[in-house]
C-alpha cells in the first residue's frame, strides 16, 4: 500500500503533494513503482495533529481521487475516520476505507462501509491523534489492542460488513510508547487469532528514528528492517511511503514465509 498524503502537515511528506496536480503525479509514480493499493489521506494523523472539517478534507481528497480513478489501474483507498468523507470518496470511485479509529470515532462509518461492501482497515489507536502520545500506558498491551480490534470487528458485523472485507492494523505509532511498537512487531503472530489479514504501517515513524537517531527523511533502511520483521511475523499488507525501495525487500521476505514461491 503506497501512501499519498494530500496534507500540509503530515510528519514526513506534508506539503509535498498538497496540490492536486502534484498528488496525482505522485499517485501515478506509486503505481509505476509497484504499489498494489494507493492510500489517499486528507488529514494528518501525526502525533499532535488537529482535526479538520469534513468539507476541508473533501476539498483536499476529491480532486485527487477523481483524477486517480481515471488514470490508475490499482485500487484506491481513502484514509479517513469520517463517514461523510468515506461516502463521498466511495461515490467518486474509491475501493477501500482505511479507518485509523477502527470504527470508534464515527459510529456511522460502519454503515457506510456495509452499504458499499468494500474492504476496510480497522486500526487500533489509544486516544486521538492530538493527544495519543501524551504518556500512553497499557496494563496488557496485546490484550488491550486485541480487545479494541474485536470491538471494531463487532461493530462491523452489526452493520453488515462482510467478514472477508475486514483487515486489522495494530496501529504502530498511534498511542504507543517506544518499546510498545517493537513488542507489537515481535508479537504480531498473536493478532492472527482474530483470523483477519494484518496491515502494518511502520514507514519512517519515530519509533525507528529514536533508535537510529535520524530524521524522517533518513529512516528508509530502518523502515525496511521493520517491514521485514512485520512480514516474517505475519503481516499481509505493508503501508509505506517508498514503494520501489521497500517492495523489493518485501518480496524477499515473502519467500521466507512461503508466499510468491515459483521455482520454475
Amino acid at each position: 500500500m503506497g501512501i499519498l498524503n494530500v496534507t500540509p502537515d503530515s510528519f514526513y511528506d506534508g506539503g509535498r503533494y498538497h496540490h492536486a496536480e502534484q498528488a496525482v503525479e505522485h499517485g501515478l509514480r506509486l503505481e509505476a513503482e509497484g504499489a498494489d493499493v494507493i492510500d489517499v489521506g486528507g488529514e494528518s494523523t501525526r502525533p499532535g495533529a488537529q482535526s479538520f472539517s469534513v468539507q476541508e478534507e473533501l476539498d483536499r481528497v476529491l480532486p485527487v481521487i477523481e483524477a486517480l480513478v481515471k488514470n490508475v489501474t490499482v485500487p484506491i483507498s481513502i484514509d479517513t475516520y469520517k463517514a461523510p468523507v468515506a461516502e463521498a470518496a466511495l461515490r467518486a470511485g474509491v475501493h477501500m476505507v482505511n479507518d485509523i479509529s477502527g470504527f470508534h470515532f464515527d459510529l456511522e462509518l460502519p454503515e457506510i462501509v456495509a452499504k458499499y461492501q468494500v474492504p476496510v482497515v480497522l486500526m487500533h489507536i489509544k486516544g486521538t491523534p492530538r493527544e495519543m502520545q501524551r504518556d500512553p500506558r497499557y496494563l496488557d498491551l496485546l490484550g488491550e489492542v486485541i480487545d479494541y480490534l474485536k470491538e471494531g470487528i463487532t461493530r462491523a458485523h452489526r452493520a453488515g460488513v462482510s467478514e472477508e472485507q475486514i483487515v486489522i492494523d495494530p496501529g504502530i505509532g498511534f498511542g504507543k510508547r517506544l518499546h510498545d511498537n517493537y513488542v507489537l512487531l515481535q508479537r504480531l503472530p498473536e493478532l492472527q487469532l482474530l483470523r483477519k489479514p494484518i496491515l502494518v504501517g511502520p514507514s519512517r515513524k519515530s519509533f525507528i528514528g529514536k533508535v537510529v537517531n535520524r530524521p524522517p527523511e533518513e529512516r528508509l533502511w530502518g523502515t525496511a528492517a521493520a517491514v521485514t520483521v512485520a512480514i516474517l511475523n505475519g503481516a499481509d499488507i505493508i503501508r509505506v511511503h517508498d514503494v520501489a525501495s521497500i517492495k523489493q525487500g518485501a518480496q524477499i521476505a515473502d519467500v521466507f514465509v512461503g508466499k510468491n514461491l515459483d521455482w520454475s
